[in-house]
């Protein structure tokens, strides 16, 4: 089966104070290019969706292999990134949707996310401690109702409307829990 990974990463960074993405973790890695790492480690298909525009962003992805799809809409909300992605990847199986400010996910987990997709599970997503986490892996029979989402949603009402067919995976991994909204959050 072919489970791809999309990395959102078109997001303006706007309550970060822009340019989040290419801000530098302590250890001097860009945000979004540990995120692009730690997909990469865990899939062998994947792709970044970037936005019209950030040419630095896409230019850092692609020197890290990264096959960059540019969302010419991506002001609109996360959910035209998302489309962007499934329409770049139609033959997938399915999807593991990982976000650009995300740094801090395991590798790990995010394989374990794709392994239950491609085990039959329609969602899955990784818990820590009771709570639900990021990355989000979904079933192309999701695919319809994917390219459907509007707004600055993503994928969470189809999340929520097929939550008794979502595959949960307890993990030991703060990460899927930790997004980097402001500096204050780099540590």
């Amino acid at each position: 089966m072919a489970i791809i990974g999309i990395l959102l990463a078109a997001g303006s960074g706007s309550r970060f104070g822009g340019d989040k993405l290419l801000a530098l973790l302590p250890e001097g890695t860009p945000i979004g290019i540990a995120s692009w790492k730690n997909l990469a480690l865990a899939l062998p298909e994947r792709i970044a969706i970037a936005r019209v525009g950030d040419i630095a962003l896409r230019g850092i992805l692609a020197d890290e292999g990264a096959q960059v799809v540019t969302c010419n809409d991506a002001h609109i909300g996360m959910s035209r990134s998302l489309i962007a992605g499934l329409l770049a990847t139609d033959a997938a199986d399915g999807w593991v949707v990982a976000l650009g400010d995300m740094p801090y996910i395991k590798p790990s987990t995010i394989k374990n996310v794709s392994d239950a997709i491609e085990s039959g599970a329609l969602i899955a997503q990784p818990t820590h401690q009771g709570k639900r986490g990021h990355p989000v892996g979904l079933s192309a029979r999701l695919r319809a109702e994917l390219l459907e989402v509007k707004g600055d949603e993503g994928a969470r009402e189809i999340v929520k409307r097929h939550a008794s067919d979502c595959v949960l995976i307890e993990c030991d991994d703060p990460g899927i829990l930790r997004d980097i909204d402001s500096r204050e959050d780099i540590d």
